[in-house]
């Protein structure tokens, strides 16, 4: 496989940087340097979409007849590589990574004219109702009801884990219309508004400190049958679907070698237990060797389903398990020798010094001045304790497992 840029695709790549250069202001990439999670804060992620909506990029993955880009897999990868060596702020991938493309590939001609424009715009802002008590890496187990009461389905029941619903003003969830001897077949995609009664929104605080996770709870909330995404009873083929570009539709090794290259930086900055730099003990190196190797293993395997997906277009497919997997547990290592690296700076728990993926009750934020240490090690422990969570979302890594052995080596 031939991994060098084409002329043309080096130019899309210069263009890129240009941009990123021109946009990219010292305050947003402060704030993606001092990020804890996947999202960057509100603040930061609402400017910045702003910014790559203007010109017309905040959907490099969609059809170019829906706001699209019309760039090849290519050229979203190289964008993602960019973005990560620019340190963008993140974006919250609910409406433009996982529901407009259930929505484009699945939904009516009037959900795509309702939903799509405002997930480009930022108008809608999405959360993700899959998992309830009792009900994650068993999704089909699922409880929440749905009664059918002639054009409406009546909703109640629970949602957990659910990101940023404190924001968010629309849900996609999975909801249980029937009882079927097989569970999946009684499964419908709906989508609902947030904004009306029987909606109550619960926070659920993270080791962390932030409150990006929430339970939702519905009571009585009537939602019209339009809204439901495909056929009643046939959700899990649509949720199935989405769950393959939540679990792939994102370039980890870019954003990772570029987390090893500052965990390099700060383990030269800081010094070891006899007054040398951490760089250069021997024990360190070959952890930071260790990780190079597999971050790069990773970026061939993504270059693989990159070259994969330029033949035959489409969803990622199970492939996406691997990626994902890979990606989440290389980042969880890397919260670690972050830690390591910054010696004792790593240990002072200060959430309000960093840049949160979401307010941090009962922790006031705190001013440059107020914190200790030097700015690199500032997220690390949050980084860390946030990061825990990478294994688990998306279906945890045990149920990806299962479906590479069944779907990618056919065990």
């Amino acid at each position: 496989m031939d991994i060098a840029l084409s002329a043309a695709d080096a130019a899309f790549r210069d263009e890129v940087r240009d941009f990123l250069a021109a946009h990219l202001n010292e305050r947003l990439r402060r704030a993606a340097r001092l990020s804890t999670s996947v999202y960057a804060d509100r603040e930061s992620m609402r400017e910045w979409h702003e910014i790559v909506y203007r010109k017309g990029w905040i959907a490099p993955s969609w059809p170019v007849e829906y706001g699209g880009c019309g760039w090849s897999v290519t050229q979203r990868y190289i964008y993602s590589v960019e973005c990560a060596r620019a340190s963008t702020p993140g974006l919250s991938p609910m409406g433009l990574a996982m529901c407009g493309p259930m929505l484009i590939g699945y939904g009516t001609e009037a959900q795509k004219a309702a939903y799509l424009p405002r997930i480009l715009s930022g108008e809608d802002f999405w959360c993700q109702g899959y998992s309830e008590p009792g009900s994650g890496s068993d999704l089909a187990s699922l409880q929440m009801a749905a009664v059918d009461d002639g054009d409406d389905l009546i909703c109640t029941g629970q949602k957990i884990w659910t990101t940023h619903a404190n924001y968010a003003n629309r849900i996609f969830c999975l909801v249980r219309t029937s009882r079927e001897e097989i569970p999946q077949k009684g499964i419908t995609f709906l989508l609902i508004d947030m904004d009306q009664p029987g909606v109550r929104v619960d926070p659920l605080i993270m080791m962390s400190g932030e409150h990006i996770q929430n339970q939702v709870f519905f009571t009585d909330v009537r939602v019209p049958k339009a809204n439901v995404v495909g056929k009643i009873g046939q959700g899990w083929t649509v949720a199935k679907y989405l769950l393959e570009f939540e679990r792939g539709g994102n370039a980890y090794a870019p954003g990772l070698a570029i987390r090893l290259d500052k965990i390099r930086a700060m383990a030269a900055a800081e010094a070891s237990g006899d007054g040398g730099r951490l760089i250069d003990e021997a024990d360190f190196q070959a952890k930071i060797a260790a990780a190079d190797v597999a971050i790069k293993a990773l970026e061939f395997l993504e270059h693989r389903l990159i070259s994969a997906l330029s033949l035959s277009g489409g969803a990622p497919g199970p492939q996406a398990s691997i990626v994902k997997t890979r990606g989440t547990e290389l980042s969880q290592h890397l919260t670690e020798l972050g830690i390591e690296a910054a010696g004792a700076y790593g240990v002072p728990f200060q959430p309000g010094a960093t840049c949160p993926g979401g307010p941090i009750p009962g922790w006031p934020k705190a001013g440059h001045n107020d914190s200790v240490g030097p700015d690199h090690a500032l997220p690390v422990m949050s980084k860390y304790l946030n990061d825990r969570a990478g294994s688990i979302y998306g279906g945890s890594n045990e149920i990806q497992r299962n479906i590479m052995a069944k779907a990618v080596l056919g065990l």
